[in-house]
This record gives structure tokens, C-alpha cells and sequence, in this order.
């Protein structure tokens, strides 16, 4: 096994346009290469499902009021429950936010965004940040590939992938049972169903020693919120470090990395 550093940050798919924190997590991840050597690693965790982490802040470019945009999705069961890798997006999704987006952006970034085709959310962002030159020469692992499930390790705190109303949904097990969290202190209770390795997922709480157990990276360039929950007692063999501070973190960054090609992207 190479001695060599692996450099890994964790992200979901977070906005069509990435936010300004995960452009931070890329260039802190980058310094730290540039320092150390090695590579860098991006868990891109498209396994969750929280509709809201794919808002996308943009500013107007007269008024400069900040205004929120984000998919559409086939069904409303879909955009609550179900993985962001498995939210279809609508024919004309596409189109409609084409004709939005000169309000907030430049042309050249709208001719990148009309050149990605995807089926589902998680794989037209992907697209997006590639096309964007921000991954080059950056390892891709999803939370979503069954053989790196079948890889990682058990953890006790999970979600699995079930069906439910003709969708594939993200539930919640929690003592013995596959709930669905509806909000507040409310949750539907799924029928028992049996499951194997390739329908989990792992809750935010577990998700750095399920990581961990298939990438075993040496550095994780935290964020400011993930420092408040990762249990980094353990992994102790990992030097995390705080991603760079960077203004307006939530919103979108905007910005084509240079030396990108333009080609088209699909999945």
C-alpha cells in the first residue's frame, strides 16, 4: 500500500452551482497537495435527500438581491424522500432555469450549463462542477455506488433504500423500524422490508467511519459546520483540517476555473 497522503474532503450535491464553501474545501484540499503531495479525494455523498441542499443562492446583477433557485423534481414523494441520485429532473427544468439564469450570471457559465445532461440531481450537479474545471484531477467516490457500500464498513446509525409508493425512498431505520421523518416530531412507519449492504447509507453521525473504511485518507479538510459532529475519536489516524474562510458561504460560486475544455458532459 502506497505511503503516499490522501488528501479528502466530503460534499453533497450542493447546488447546480456549487456553493462558495465547497470552492473553499477544493482550494484548501489543493494547498494542502501543493504542500504534501499526494491526491485528492472528494466523497461525494449523493446519498442524502434533503431537497434544500441543492438551493442555489445567486445575485441579480443590477439589484444585487440575492434570490433562490433549484430543481424541479418528477414527484413530490421524490423531492422529499428519495436520494438526491435518484430525483429525476423534468424535461424542461433545464430550459425554463436557462431562460432565468442572465439575471444573475454571464454567458459563458449559461453556455456551460446548457451543455450538462442528467437525469437526476445528483449527477447534473456533478456535471456541472466538472465542467466547471473544479474537480480536474480530483478522485471521485460516491455514497451512492453499491460496490463502495458493499465495501464499507457496518455502522449502527443508518438509512436504507427502499420502495415506497412506486418511488425509492431514503428511510430512516431506528429501533428495528424504516421511518420516514415528515418533520417536527413526525414520522410514517414503512412495512418491514429485508435489505442488504447495497441499500444503506449513513447517517451524519456515522458517515466519517463509513467513509474512512473504504477511502482511508490520511487528511480531511473539514468544514465549519461538520466540525460541530464529526466523531474524529474514531479515526484517529486522521489530520483534519478546517477548510479556508470564505465571504457569503452559502451562495454560489459563480466562476469558471481556467484551463477547462468545453465539452459536452452526460450521464
Amino acid at each position: 500500500m502506497s505511503n503516499a497522503p490522501i488528501i479528502c474532503f466530503g460534499q453533497q450535491p450542493c447546488g447546480f452551482f456549487p456553493k462558495r464553501f465547497m470552492y473553499a474545501k477544493i482550494q484548501t484540499a489543493r494547498r494542502l497537495q501543493q504542500e504534501i503531495g499526494g491526491e485528492i479525494v472528494i466523497f461525494y455523498h449523493d446519498s442524502d435527500h434533503d431537497p434544500r441542499e441543492t438551493r442555489t443562492i445567486l445575485r441579480h446583477r443590477k439589484t444585487n438581491e440575492p434570490a433562490q433557485l433549484n430543481f424541479a423534481v418528477a414527484s413530490k414523494i421524490q423531492r422529499k424522500f428519495s436520494p438526491l441520485h435518484l430525483k429525476k429532473i423534468p424535461a424542461d427544468w433545464q430550459e425554463k432555469t436557462v431562460l432565468q439564469l442572465p439575471n444573475y450570471i454571464g454567458h459563458p457559465l449559461i453556455d456551460v450549463f446548457k451543455t450538462v445532461s442528467a437525469a437526476n440531481v445528483a449527477d447534473f450537479c456533478l456535471g456541472m462542477y466538472r465542467r466547471m474545471g473544479l474537480l480536474d484531477g480530483i478522485r471521485l467516490v460516491r455514497s451512492s455506488d453499491p460496490d463502495f457500500r458493499r465495501a464499507a464498513c457496518e455502522v449502527s446509525e443508518f438509512f436504507v433504500d427502499v420502495p415506497h409508493e412506486g418511488e425509492i425512498v431514503r428511510a430512516r431505520f431506528i429501533d428495528g423500524a424504516l421511518k420516514l421523518h415528515e418533520g417536527g416530531d413526525s414520522f410514517v412507519t414503512l412495512p418491514s422490508a429485508e435489505f442488504t449492504k447495497e441499500q444503506i447509507s449513513p447517517t451524519r453521525d456515522s458517515r466519517l467511519r463509513w467513509m474512512q473504511s473504504v477511502v482511508h485518507c490520511t487528511h480531511y479538510v473539514a468544514g465549519a459546520g461538520e466540525k460541530d459532529y464529526l466523531r474524529t475519536e474514531e479515526t484517529p489516524e486522521i489530520t483534519f483540517i478546517t477548510r479556508d474562510a470564505i465571504d457569503r458561504s452559502d451562495e454560489a460560486y459563480t466562476e469558471i476555473c481556467s484551463g477547462t475544455g468545453v465539452s459536452p458532459v452526460s450521464f
